[in-house]
């Protein structure tokens, strides 16, 4: 680790800036309002698509930037705009498909858009999807604004499915991996968390030795070698342990707010 203060935070939300329910503590908060204070950069870097981030907007300040959709889009929050959206052709998301359903027979498809989801019949994401949801096979729903294209396979363990997929397709997507079942997200090709970070960084005039980034699962691994110090949470998944230059507690246990706390000397309120 460096001894240089950071001059950017880059952190995941699920299973790292979050708690268990998703919530943004008041500990975590007060750590965030000091560094709007300071005037340190907070980036947001999740998977998530931007239609699960509504209700956290104003628990992590309503201010800045997010990374969704591992990367594939920069939000900016207090306009609430899309920044960039760096989407997958159709005719690569259909020779994706076409692999998968070749070599992993029951493989079903999903699509987050930036102006909605669509997914095949039997696909189940097990997460709460929007109101209005596109229903059909994967020829039928595609479109030109996809930032995300899902695979989920019933059967197959992602321990298993995550390697073999990334085998198959991965000369034209980005394979990543950061649910609890066999779901895998996949970007447009070279496209990470890191690399759209990069990006940001670039235009603000920070260098990756001057980041420090928080992860748990193996959708932040990318992130969490790029940056010039990283920590992956102690409920982190062993891929995001194993990049990880340090370690912070547990999600459960305020840990991105008790690293930063230490990094940035924070006063009495950022602590419990």
């Amino acid at each position: 680790m460096t001894d240089r203060t950071p001059r950017l935070v880059a952190t995941d939300l699920d299973g790292t800036l979050l708690d268990r329910s998703g919530r943004v503590s008041s500990r975590t908060r007060a750590v965030l309002e000091q560094l709007e204070e300071r005037g340190v950069p907070v980036v947001f870097v999740t998977g998530r698509p931007i239609r699960w981030m509504e209700h956290l907007w104003e628990a992590v300040g309503g201010h800045g930037l997010a990374i969704c959709s591992n990367g594939a889009v920069v939000y900016d929050v207090a306009t609430q705009t899309v920044q960039r959206a760096l989407t997958i052709n159709p005719d690569t998301a259909l020779e994706v498909a076409r692999r998968l359903r070749m070599q992993l027979p029951g493989t079903q498809f999903a699509l987050e858009q930036s102006s909605g989801f669509a997914r095949e019949e039997r696909f189940d994401s097990r997460d709460k999807e929007p109101l209005e949801v596109v229903i059909g096979p994967l020829e039928q729903i595609l479109a030109d604004d996809v930032v995300k294209l899902l695979a989920f396979h019933p059967e197959i363990a992602p321990e298993t499915f995550w390697p073999k997929v990334e085998e198959l397709v991965g000369d034209l997507v980005t394979v990543t991996w950061s649910s609890t079942h066999a779901m895998l997200e996949m970007s447009a090709h070279g496209v990470t968390k890191a690399s759209t970070l990069e990006r940001i960084c670039v235009d603000l005039g920070v260098a990756a030795e001057e980041v420090v980034a928080f992860g748990d699962m193996p959708n932040d691994v990318a992130m969490l070698q790029w940056a010039g110090t990283s920590y992956a949470m102690a409920n982190a998944h062993p891929a995001a342990v194993a990049v990880a230059g340090e370690s912070a507690p547990s999600h459960e246990d305020d840990g991105v707010a008790a690293v930063l706390s230490e990094l940035f000397d924070l006063g009495p309120m950022a602590n419990p």
